[in-house]
């Protein structure tokens, strides 16, 4: 048996505080993620960060929380369903979150408990970061290390060039722009921030995230502007900033725009909050007068269809002969 596990960042349980603070305690102690020598960063995090910072994040996550739970969950979740029976039987589909639940560790033991001894891991990130793809794999193989039998493993590259993905995220853009009831002055694609050293110390994120965008003003015969997200500390980031991008805008003479996030592969509390809601009152308030955010590919056709293509390219081998 082939087992295909899905990989996304992750989300709390539930948008209430002690939720919030569990999830933000495990994200937040990644080495990865926040690179301080953890003598000088867990007193900070258990201190300030961990007391302030849950309940104000819980009241953004009661903004986009669903019926079925957390939209990052709940989109993550379906698309596993949506390739259920996409590369012939003996192939699994499972999908887990790199904090919370469901964990990697579990995923993996549940598909070999099925049977599987050969898995894909997948993190659905197409552009790579040392905070995100490698953090996955990190976990994958800590789970790992601590069986004697293992199974055989693969990780999904990112595929922020790949033809597909490229075509699916065009696609998907011309069908939302032609959708709004008016002409955006700007095109802008938002990607989640890093510390600016983490570019400085060879992480390729930053590159990336540039040829996506470059890949597609080509395909879609039209300029978009880059920026960055989700700023946290007082570090600098990558930039320009996507809130300060807003703010400023207007006084430029841009009045209307249309916001996409190429990094996200289903909408969550970044792009739906941060960037659908905050966003829209940042440009706004400062004098924009049409706002519009296009969806992730999250589960649709185009999203689950790139995902197939990509994956089974990554199961080549392991796959029956057609």
């Amino acid at each position: 048996m082939i087992g295909v596990l899905l990989i996304n960042l992750g989300t709390p349980d539930a948008p209430d505080a002690a939720s919030v603070r569990r999830y933000l305690k495990e994200f937040l102690s990644d080495r990865r993620v926040v690179e301080i020598p953890q003598i000088i960063w867990q007193p900070i995090l258990r201190g300030a960060v961990l007391t302030t910072r849950p309940a104000k994040s819980a009241e953004a996550y009661k903004l986009v929380w669903r019926e079925d739970g957390s939209p990052l969950a709940a989109i993550t979740r379906a698309q596993a369903m949506a390739l259920k029976n996409a590369f012939g039987p003996g192939v699994l589909v499972d999908y887990a979150m790199r904090y919370g639940r469901p964990a990697i560790a579990d995923g993996i033991a549940a598909l070999m408990e099925k049977g599987c001894d050969r898995i894909l891991l997948a993190p659905l990130y197409p552009q790579y970061c040392a905070a995100t793809t490698a953090t996955a794999n990190d976990a994958a193989f800590t789970a790992l290390a601590a069986m004697r039998a293992q199974p055989a493993i693969r990780t999904l590259p990112p595929y922020y060039a790949d033809p597909v993905y490229i075509d699916a995220l065009a696609a998907s853009i011309r069908e939302g722009l032609a959708a709004l009831d008016f002409e955006p002055d700007a095109l802008l694609a938002s990607f989640h921030g890093m510390p600016e050293r983490t570019r400085k110390l060879g992480d390729p994120y930053h590159d990336h995230c540039r040829e996506t965008a470059r890949l597609l003003e080509e395909a879609l015969g039209r300029p978009i502007m880059t920026v960055f997200q989700s700023r946290f500390g007082r570090a600098k980031w990558l930039e320009p900033a996507t809130d300060t991008t807003l703010a400023e805008l207007p006084k430029r003479g841009v009045r209307s725009v249309a916001l996409v996030c190429p990094g996200f592969s289903a909408d969550c509390i970044e792009t739906l909050e941060e960037i659908a809601i905050r966003g829209r009152e940042t440009f706004l308030e400062a004098g924009g007068t049409a706002f519009a955010y296009i969806p992730c590919l999250n589960d649709s056709a185009d999203g689950n269809e790139m995902l197939r293509v990509i994956l089974a390219r990554e199961l080549a081998g392991w796959l029956p002969a057609t």
